[in-house]
C-alpha cells in the first residue's frame, strides 16, 4: 500500500511505499534514478519486517519539487521527517547506493532515529562527487544539452560506454535506460546534482557510528564499486561486511543473496 507524505523543502507531495503489516518497520531507499520497485525486489519476504519507502523528489510516484533543491543532504530530511511522521521510534534504516548515503547521513546527523544501518552497494564512502559517479553525470549532463536520442548515441559512442560494457555490463544497462526515463528534465537535474553531492559527513563521524551496521558490495561494478563497501566496513567499528553474487553475473543469485544477507542482519538486531 501507499500513502502520501509532503516534503518541508518544496511542498512536493511524495510517494511513501508501504508494504504494510504487523512487522518491525524498516526504512529502505531506493538508487539515484531508481524507485520503491527497487527495494521491492531486493526487500526479503519475511512478514518479521515491514518494509517502508520513501520515493524521493522527482522519483516513482514523488512530485519533481524544485530541482535546484535536489541533494542527499534535503533527501535526507525528507526521509527524517517522514520516520518521525510515523511515530515508530527509532527504526532500521538502509538502501541501495543513493539510498545507502542518505541512511549513512541519517545515521550520523540523526542517531535517535535510526537502530540499524544497512549500506547497500555504497556508491560513496564520504567525499562528494566521486569518480564513480562520473559515468551518472556524463549521461545528465548530455541529456541536459542534447535531444535524448542524440544524447544516447554519443554516449554510446564515446570510452565510458565501451568501458562499461566490459567491466560492468549492469551499470550500462542502467545508464541506457537514463536516456527514455520521463521527463527528461528531471532526469537530467537528478543525474547532475547527485552525482556532483555526497552525503556530507566525515570519516570521524563515521568511526564514531556506534551501532550495527551491515555493509553489501560486489565486484563488476564500477558505480558502486566494491572498494567503497569495503571502506566504509573498515570504517564504521563492527560493522558487517556481505559480499554478494554481482548482478552482471547471475541478477537471479544477487537477488537471492541480498535477500539472505539483509534477513540475516534484521534478524539478529536488538528488538
Amino acid at each position: 500500500m501507499t500513502g502520501l507524505h509532503v516534503s518541508k523543502a518544496d511542498g512536493a507531495r511524495l510517494v511513501l511505499d508501504d508494504a504494510g503489516g504487523d512487522g518491525a518497520p524498516v526504512f529502505f531507499q531506493h538508487g539515484l534514478c531508481g524507485d520503491a520497485g527497487q527495494t521491492r525486489e531486493a526487500f526479503p519476504a519475511d512478514p518479521a519486517f515491514r518494509r517502508l519507502t520513501l520515493e524521493m523528489p522527482g522519483h516513482g510516484g514523488s512530485q519533481a519539487g524544485d530541482p535546484a533543491h535536489y541533494s542527499i543532504a534535503r533527501f535526507t530530511q525528507d526521509l527524517a521527517d517522514a520516520i518521525e511522521a510515523l511515530g515508530a521510534g527509532s527504526v532500521a534504516v538502509g538502501g541501495i547506493s543513493m539510498g545507502a548515503a542518505i541512511a549513512l547521513r541519517l545515521a550520523v546527523t540523526r542517531p535517535d532515529l535510526v537502530r540499524g544501518l544497512v549500506l547497500a552497494r555504497p556508491a560513496w564512502v564520504t567525499a562528494a562527487a566521486p569518480d564513480n559517479m562520473a559515468p551518472n553525470a556524463e549521461v545528465g549532463a548530455l541529456l541536459a544539452t542534447r535531444s535524448p536520442e542524440a544524447a544516447r548515441a554519443a554516449f554510446l559512442e564515446g570510452d565510458t560506454a565501451r568501458r562499461l560494457a566490459e567491466e560492468a555490463p549492469d551499470n550500462l544497462a542502467s545508464l541506457k535506460g537514463f536516456f527514455s526515463r520521463e521527463p527528461i528534465a528531471v532526469t537530467a537535474a537528478l543525474l547532475r546534482s547527485i552525482s556532483a553531492d555526497g552525503p556530507g559527513v566525515t570519516d570521524a563521524q563515521i568511526a564514531a557510528l556506534s551501532l550495527p551496521v551491515l555493509v553489501i558490495g560486489h565486484a563488476r561494478d564500477a558505480v558502486h564499486p566494491l572498494a567503497h563497501a569495503q571502506a566504509l566496513a573498515a570504517a564504521i567499528p563492527g560493522a558487517r561486511l556481505a559480499r554478494i553474487t554481482p548482478k552482471a553475473v547471475d541478477k537471479a543469485a544477487y537477488v537471492s543473496d541480498i535477500h539472505e544477507a539483509l534477513g540475516a542482519f534484521l534478524k539478529d538486531l536488538p528488538r
